[in-house]
């Protein structure tokens, strides 16, 4: 499934203020790689924590971990329990369709040897040669061949017709980008940059779009001062008094 959110960097870049051109412009590139890739893409770095194994494909789980303990026994019986009264495979069916039209999107990240991270959104009913499609038009070098793979385990995706959501990766998905050549004469594989120079500019340039400019004050605003009382208003309550008539007149 897909992990945290991008780097610490960027959301703090969330607060600062952005002019309305920068605004304006980051707004235009993003449309502008939309039109020529035909989807909305996310660029950001990985930490290195998060980065790839080096040692995925020796990991060895110890004979330890394949035995059947009393947990996984009962685990397993009360399971059955709770299964008395067995599906048929038409209501199973109506489920799984149930559940698969409440998912709209899947949203896959691939990890760049170089630290890098695409994000892509996709319907779960397309087929992952879609995202091989997609990852020939931005990586530096579409000549070479590479391949992508999921961990841990580590396990090459070969099956291009599967769609996403058969392949498990809705609501979302992490998948590793590798150059498929082999290795130089140092023995060392290619370490070259993994997306072109174009595709990096986009980092972060979500984040300026979202951004709304300050509103700046009104000069209308800035100007209006408290409003003085006339001094006549003040003086009408002691001429009121004036007019008042006499005792000595009402006789």
């Amino acid at each position: 499934m897909i992990d945290s959110s991008p780097s610490s960097s960027w959301k703090r870049r969330r607060f600062v203020a952005v002019s309305p051109m920068e605004s304006e412009l980051a707004k235009a590139r993003l449309a502008a790689a939309r039109e020529k890739y035909g989807r909305d893409i996310r660029v950001f770095e990985t930490s290195v924590a998060s980065a790839t194994p080096a040692n995925v494909s020796d990991m060895e789980e110890t004979d330890d971990f394949y035995e059947f303990t009393a947990e996984d026994y009962y685990r397993i019986l009360g399971s059955k329990k709770d299964d008395k009264h067995l599906k048929t495979k038409k209501i199973r069916d109506a489920e799984l369709a149930a559940r698969r039209s409440r998912m709209t999107k899947a949203v896959i990240r691939v990890r760049f040897p170089d630290n890098y991270t695409l994000e892509v959104s996709f319907h779960p009913s397309e087929t992952i040669q879609s995202l091989f499609d997609l990852l020939s038009k931005v990586v530096a070098r579409p000549d070479l061949p590479f391949y992508l793979y999921t961990t841990p385990p580590k396990k090459q995706i070969k099956d291009f017709s599967q769609d996403f959501y058969s392949a498990g990766f809705v609501p979302g998905a992490i998948v590793y980008f590798a150059y498929d050549v082999p290795k130089g004469d140092d023995g060392v594989p290619y370490t070259g940059p993994s997306l072109q120079e174009e595709v990096v500019s986009l980092q972060g340039l979500e984040f300026v779009a979202q951004q709304a400019p300050a509103p700046e004050p009104t000069p209308e605003a800035a100007t209006t001062s408290p409003s003085v009382v006339p001094e006549q208003t003040e003086q009408k309550p002691s001429e009121k008094k004036k007019m008042v008539k006499p005792k000595w007149l009402k006789m």
